[in-house]
């Protein structure tokens, strides 16, 4: 079983409420909702007693914590043993795909030839969401993630980057207004958007709301992880996307594409460097995080 389920109701009984417990693992109330029906469907016991005023386990549900807590014991002290394995250094990091796809690979390279000896390197990209739930289950050694601001990261080491700007994105074909556009025009056509979780449709939801709109109001959505071909779709004609402008520069700096600003809009979010707090001064982290800021060509707080 996969040991996040177990985490997930020592997290719940430890908080409190499964609504603490969501923002504590950076995770939806629904999604920390339905682990806790995973576990119960899997040992087929419930869990807690929704009979009771307040929060409160059953029996059996009494029984599963006290085993999760020793299951995950085992877990942090074996990862522990493992890093003490005097074997070569290991890096393993998440990023949001947006910097995964602009930036990752010149910070790989600057970090491989300023190491001086060989280092292991994993590297996955995730949502926000998960990159954060990583660090906090030990998975990733680091993150580099891009965020709406205000998200609660007081339970990590952060470093801030620069931010990263959104635009609308257009082909010429399609002969629109530029740089500013209104929104009813937008709404007219067809917008390819990332999935529930990214911070780009976080964004593009928040500023439709504060416009009193919302996703459905355009004549199309289709949602799409693969920015390559959500790229290739909107340089054909077939649509709009609201992306980062690092993503598309070369895009609009040859005609390409097209940028488009509409004004009350939201368009920008943070970008941030993650690392468990206690860990900040490890030699091989700092190195790896320094690299970032030299290619992101900002001074490094680290």
């Amino acid at each position: 079983m996969d040991i996040r389920y177990l985490k997930t109701l020592v997290t719940v009984v430890e908080v409190g409420s499964f609504s603490k417990a969501a923002r504590a693992l950076h995770l939806t109330q629904s999604a920390v909702s339905q682990r806790i029906k995973f576990l119960e469907e899997a040992y087929n016991y419930s869990l807690f007693d929704r009979s009771a005023p307040s929060l409160t386990l059953t029996s059996s549900g009494e029984m599963v914590l006290e085993s999760a807590k020793q299951i995950l014991g085992i877990q942090d002290s074996l990862m522990e043993k493992l890093k003490r394995i005097k074997d070569r250094p290991r890096v393993s990091l998440c990023c949001t795909p947006t910097f995964g796809t602009v930036y990752l690979p010149g910070v790989l390279n600057r970090f491989m030839l300023e190491s001086g000896s060989p280092v292991d390197l994993k590297f996955l990209l995730h949502s926000p969401d998960q990159a954060l739930e990583g660090i906090q289950n030990k998975e990733f050694d680091l993150a580099i993630v891009e965020h709406c601001a205000g998200d609660n990261l007081g339970r990590f080491q952060t470093y801030s980057l620069p931010q990263d700007e959104l635009v609308f994105v257009s082909s010429p074909k399609l002969n629109l207004p530029t740089p500013n556009l209104d929104l009813e025009t937008l709404l007219d056509l067809c917008l390819f958007a990332r999935k529930e979780g990214c911070s780009s449709r976080q964004l593009i939801t928040r500023g439709l709301q504060e416009q009193g709109r919302s996703l459905d109001d355009f004549s199309g959505v289709i949602t799409s992880d693969d920015l390559r071909l959500t790229c290739q779709t909107v340089l054909s004609g077939g649509g709009i996307s609201f992306m980062s402008r690092s993503l598309v520069c070369e895009y609009l700096k040859t005609g390409q594409m097209v940028e488009h600003y509409v004004e009350g809009f939201p368009h920008a979010r943070c970008r941030t460097v993650i690392i468990e707090k206690g860990r900040e001064n490890e030699p091989l982290l700092r190195s790896f995080a320094r690299c970032i800021f030299k290619v992101m060509d900002v001074p490094s707080p680290i």
